[in-house]
């Protein structure tokens, strides 16, 4: 069984930081993508960011040049710096992971819980 924990959601200000982190954990052959979606209220689910095992990055539109994404492969571990947050950036994001969880086993798709983030002043 595998979980996703995510961690360092809250509270800030137009223009702050926050740094959120999803470590997975349970029975892990290998983690290929790695990455965070949100989702606002009333609307869609939507990509934030994934990065792949080769570390490449992959942005949704509207966080382009303010997150970043990084992992951490010895910790399963995956980041997103966000910085000049906006009001709009309200949400709660969501850690993603694909998953193999032995040599025989196929990519499973797992999520987390969720962490809150409000921008707001």
């Amino acid at each position: 069984q595998v979980h996703l924990v995510e961690s360092g959601g809250g509270l800030v200000q137009p223009g702050g930081s926050l740094r959120l982190s999803c470590a997975a954990s349970g029975i892990i052959f290998s983690i290929n993508a790695m990455g965070w979606y949100r989702q606002a209220p009333g609307k869609q689910r939507e990509l934030v960011a994934t990065i792949d095992s080769d570390f490449s990055p992959n942005y949704g539109d509207s966080v382009k040049g303010r997150f970043t994404i990084s992992r951490d492969n010895a910790k399963n571990t995956v980041y997103l710096q966000m910085d000049s947050l906006k009001p709009e950036d309200t949400a709660v994001y969501y850690c993603v992971a694909d998953i193999i969880t032995s040599i025989q086993a196929d990519i499973g798709h797992y999520w987390g819980q969720g962490t809150r983030v409000t921008v707001s002043s």
